[in-house]
C-alpha cells in the first residue's frame, strides 16, 4: 500500500504563486506515472498535469504556461509549482501514482492523497 501526503496549499492573492508537494510511502509499488489533479467546490475531479517515469511531462490547458510538475526521485517527492494564480484555479488539489500508462481519469489511478486546499483571492 502507497500512502500520499500532499501540503504547501494556502491562500494566496491573484497573480501569486504556490509550490505544492507530495511524499510517498509505505509498500515500494512500481509507479510509473503521478499526476496532480483538482477538484473545485461543485465540479468534476480535474487532472492538471502528469509526469511519467521517463520524465515526460502533460498538462491540461488550465495548466499550460503557469504551472510546471516535476519529480525528485530520491526524495520520492512529486512537486508542482504554480504560477499566476486566479481565483479560477482555487480547489483541492490532490496527488495521484498508477503503475499503469499515464491518464486523465482519476479512476485509472491505484493512489490519491487527501489534498491540499488552494484558495485564490
Amino acid at each position: 500500500q502507497v500512502q500520499l501526503v500532499e501540503s504547501g496549499g494556502g491562500s494566496v492573492q491573484a497573480g501569486g504563486s504556490l509550490r505544492l508537494s507530495c511524499v510517498g510511502s509505505g509498500h515500494p509499488y512500481p509507479t510509473t506515472c503521478m499526476s496532480w489533479f483538482r477538484q473545485a467546490p461543485g465540479k468534476e475531479l480535474e487532472e492538471i498535469a502528469s509526469i511519467g517515469s521517463d520524465g515526460v511531462t502533460n498538462y491540461a490547458d488550465p495548466a499550460k504556461g503557469r504551472f510546471t510538475i516535476s519529480h525528485d526521485d530520491d526524495a520520492n517527492r512529486l512537486y508542482l509549482q504554480m504560477r499566476s494564480l486566479t481565483p479560477e484555479d482555487t480547489a483541492m488539489y490532490y496527488c495521484a501514482a498508477t503503475g499503469g500508462p499515464c491518464s486523465w481519469l482519476g479512476t485509472d489511478y491505484a493512489f490519491r492523497g487527501q489534498g491540499t486546499q488552494v484558495t485564490v483571492s
